[in-house]
Formats: C-alpha cells, sequence, structure tokens
C-alpha cells in the first residue's frame, strides 16, 4: 500500500479546479471522460460513450467499416464541443486494437486530426503498460496478473510493488472470440494455450490474482455479483475464485435472456459477447494458473492519468487523497478530519496498518453529512461509506467506513448490509471510531484548539479524558454523556482529568 498523504495544506483551489480529459477510441466504444480535483484521484465531471464498434468486423477484410466510422466520427464531434464548452486544460485522444491494425486506420485518423484532436496511435505495449497503471493507480497493492480485454485486443502484463513488469498483447479482442468458438469445443482453449505458450507466459499466473480489465469483463462480474446476491453494487475490487470463470461458461450456456436483462449495471450491449468473455476469461486464467478474479474498475483512461504523475503524487494513498477532498468540499471545517484522527488515536494504538488507514478516512469523512437534514444525517453517512466512488478499498473497508460514519451521525444499531460485509469483531472496531469522532466533534464543536488542549486516551479499565485549565467549560452534559457512551462500549469506565 502506497504512503498515507501527509497532512499538508491542499493546493490553490485555481489549481484543483483545472480539467482534464481522454478520449478513447477503443475497437467496441468511443468515450470521452473529463476530470478534476487531485491529481492522484481526480473526480470524473463527466462519462459519454458510443457503441461505434470499429472493430467488429476488421478480420473480414482489414478494414474500419464506413459505418463504423462514421458513427466513431459524428460522436468525436460532438466530444470537441463538448470539451471546447468545458474548458478543458488538457485534452489527450488515444487510439488502439482496432484503428491499429487496420488498413485504413491512418485515413480514420487524419479524419480526428481535421476535428481538432491529437489522435495518438498507442502499441499493443503502451497500451498494455498504461492498462496496468491504471490498474495500480487504483488498486495500489495489486500484484499478480492485469489482463486488459478490449474490442480488439487482449493486453496481460504482470504487476507487483507498485511496478509495471514485462506485458504482452494477443489477438484476442471481444470481436474476435466467436469465430475460434465456431471452430468447435476446445478451440479456445487450444489456441489460448498455443498463444502464450509461444509468448512465454504460462504459468505466469501461478498462485496469483488475476485483475480483469474491461467493460466485458467487468459486464461478467455483474452477472456473478446478480446470482451470488451480492451485497454491495460496486463492480470495481469484486472479487471471485479463478474457478468462477468456468462456471459462468456453464450457466451462460443455459440462462435465459430475460435474467440476463434483469441483471442491475450489465449494459443490454454487452450481453451478446457475454459468453465470448468468460469463455476466454476461462482459457487464459487456467492457462496462467491464477489463484482468484479481482475486478479493476480502472483502465487504460486512468493509466494515462497515472502515466503523468509525478513518483511524489504517485505514492500517496488515494483513498485517502479522495476522502479528504471529499472532506474538503463538504465539511463545514477544513483540516478537521486529522485533528480528530490525531486526537482518538490512542484509543487504538493496537491497530493494525491497515485499519488505521481505514480510521484515517473515517475522520477526514467525519462531516460530510452535515447538510442532510437531522433525521437523515446518519443513512448519508452511511451511503457514502458503502456507495462513494472510492478507490483501494475493498468490501469489507467499504462496510467500516460507512458502519463508522453511520455511528458517527447517530444511527441506532446497524444497518443489515454492513453484517455480510464485515465480521463481528471488525463491526464494533468502526463502532468505536464512530463513538470517538462523535465524542470529539460535540467537545470541540469543529474548532481545533479544543482538539489541541485535550487528551482522549484509555488503559485497560478506563478511557479518559483531560482537559486543561481554561477549558473546563468546554465539558458540557452532551460531552459528559458521549465520553460515557464511548467508555461502555469499549467496556470500560469513563474517567475524566481536570487539569
Amino acid at each position: 500500500m502506497p504512503a498515507v498523504m501527509p497532512f499538508r495544506r491542499t493546493k490553490p483551489a485555481v489549481a484543483a479546479a483545472e480539467r482534464a480529459g481522454i478520449i478513447d477510441i477503443g475497437s467496441n466504444s468511443i468515450r470521452l471522460v473529463v476530470f478534476s480535483g487531485p491529481a492522484r484521484f481526480p473526480a470524473v465531471l463527466f462519462n459519454e460513450k458510443v457503441m461505434a464498434g470499429l472493430g467488429r468486423n476488421l478480420g473480414d477484410n482489414g478494414l474500419l467499416e464506413e459505418q463504423a466510422m462514421e458513427r466513431a466520427i459524428a460522436a468525436l464531434r460532438r466530444f470537441r464541443v463538448l470539451a471546447d464548452e468545458m474548458e478543458i486544460s488538457r485534452l489527450r485522444t488515444v487510439a488502439t486494437a482496432a484503428v491499429r491494425d487496420a488498413a485504413n486506420g491512418k485515413s480514420f485518423l487524419d479524419r480526428v486530426a481535421e476535428l481538432g484532436f491529437q489522435p495518438e496511435l498507442i502499441s499493443g505495449e503502451q497500451e498494455a503498460r498504461l492498462s496496468a497503471e491504471g490498474v495500480l493507480s487504483g488498486i495500489p497493492d495489486a500484484h499478480g496478473i492485469v489482463g486488459d480485454l478490449g474490442g480488439g485486443s487482449l493486453e496481460l502484463v504482470r504487476v507487483g510493488e507498485g511496478q509495471v513488469h514485462e506485458a504482452v498483447s494477443f489477438p484476442l479482442g471481444i470481436f474476435r472470440i466467436a469465430g475460434l468458438r465456431a471452430k468447435g469445443p476446445g478451440a479456445i482453449d487450444r489456441h489460448v494455450e498455443k498463444l502464450l505458450d509461444k509468448a512465454g507466459w504460462t504459468h505466469k499466473g501461478a498462485g496469483l490474482p488475476f485483475y480483469m480489465v474491461g467493460g466485458s469483463w467487468r459486464a461478467l462480474a455483474r452477472l456473478d455479483m446478480h446470482l451470488s446476491e451480492y451485497a454491495l453494487p460496486i463492480v470495481h475490487s469484486y472479487t471471485m475464485p479463478a474457478e468462477e470463470a468456468q462456471r459462468l461458461v456453464r450457466v451462460l450456456a443455459h440462462i435465459a435472456p430475460k435474467t440476463l436483462r434483469a441483471v442491475d449495471g450489465l449494459s443490454p450491449s454487452r450481453i451478446p459477447a457475454l459468453m465470448d468473455a468468460a469463455a476466454l476469461l476461462a482459457a487464459v486464467v487456467k492457462r496462467l494458473h491464477s489463484s482468484s478474479l479481482v475486478v479493476s474498475a480502472y483502465g487504460l483512461r486512468e493509466g494515462l492519468l497515472y502515466d503523468d504523475l509525478d513518483e511524489e503524487d504517485r505514492a500517496l494513498d488515494p483513498l485517502i487523497c479522495a476522502a479528504r477532498e471529499e472532506g474538503q468540499v463538504r465539511g463545514r471545517f477544513p483540516e478537521h478530519g486529522d485533528l480528530l484522527n490525531r486526537w482518538i488515536a490512542p484509543l487504538f494504538a493496537s491497530e493494525q496498518p491497515g485499519d488505521a488507514r481505514l480510521r484515517l478516512a473515517t475522520c477526514l469523512l467525519a462531516d460530510i453529512a452535515w447538510r442532510a437534514h437531522p433525521e437523515f444525517r446518519a443513512e448519508r453517512g452511511l451511503d457514502a461509506g458503502l456507495h462513494g466512488n472510492w478507490p483501494a478499498i475493498d468490501a469489507r473497508g467499504r462496510g467500516m467506513l460507512a458502519h463508522a460514519l453511520y455511528v458517527n451521525s447517530g444511527g441506532p444499531g446497524r444497518d443489515p448490509v454492513i453484517d455480510k460485509l464485515c465480521r463481528e469483531d471488525e463491526i464494533i472496531l468502526a463502532e468505536h471510531w464512530g463513538l470517538a469522532l462523535r465524542l470529539g466533534q460535540r467537545l470541540s464543536g469543529g474548532l481545533s484548539r479544543p482538539l489541541e488542549t485535550t487528551r482522549l486516551w484509555s488503559d485497560e479499565l478506563h478511557v479518559f479524558l483531560s482537559i486543561s485549565a481554561g477549558d473546563h467549560a468546554l465539558y458540557g452534559e452532551t460531552v459528559d454523556r458521549r465520553l460515557k457512551t464511548l467508555a461502555q462500549a469499549m467496556g470500560k469506565s469513563a474517567a475524566l482529568i481536570m487539569e
């Protein structure tokens, strides 16, 4: 996991407001994504795709179809207007496998340039590296094989210790798989085996996770989440056993189209290719000997942004960056989250580093629900933790974050979904975070000085609150009640020290 973002004042608001845009001309879709905010994890302001299908029939004659090119140009013409109106300061336009492989790819890019873009035709190796960097931007501790499935190609990259290692690109895009399957049972397995053996990639992922990138594989994950009644509708970091790929092949052989159309978040345009995507995934992870499947919502586009960062920004924890930005935008008191974290930290001195990191994120987000109606602040906090656009966090972490924010805002009991995501000891720890934050916010009134002149700590029997001379009046009835509630939840007695 990368270093936690240091407690420091943010860059001027003007710099944070700069907008960067990525136009991705893929084999299946044309997409414009506009970002703004902290360089390490900017927020998505706009995201639109058009399923142009540039690579759909490329294998027939080696040419991009005229109709597909016209759909793509129409989309790009619209994106040109939007980019200008949004005053995007940095706009990067990249084209991948379909344009790279087509005999008329250069003439198509000339038409793109006529619209005022500066299109870059990236190689298979570049595409692989950038996709892997995208995964690292959202899962910094990723260690295994990244597989990015596009319409025209499949890129495999080994990642570990925050670095991109060897990479390879194969002509195994989703548009090519139906033709292989048509050759009969086992055709895909044999073809994948031949390609991976020749490239020296057989067994390269043995015992390691396989990180799934690309819309077709994310669609498979949506289906698996639906079938397993998964409690959280967040596809990023969703994890499955490697054997699940082959099970999905069997399921898709018998599942009714009506069932597929009922899957939340599953785009109808992805349904026809689900079987092809599952068959390829099963063949690849079998040959790599992968241990598990992990979905990444981050890929090429995020990799392009990550590639521009300096080493200092790359080392920052994206979860902490995102939480700090959200807290500063929605909270009342800038930098109060860091103070709260330092104030309650002595209560949790024995925590593992991963839990301490989640606690910091919770503190940074502790004030984001204050604009909600008082009766719904707890629900707002719960929703923010469970469903916020947080990188580098798994389902268990989201559950702990959500429960702590819920308790912090006075929520009673717990939401049933929390029990599905976290163990009992994790829920209890998150509750303690929330109660400690609730005490600190009431004591300080959101001001910094009370958190700097008081101390909170515990021993085996007591939770102590020490208040310096001159600040004794801060200890009112509500503070007393919240101190006792926290101590009781921790199985201890409250102890007040007036210095």
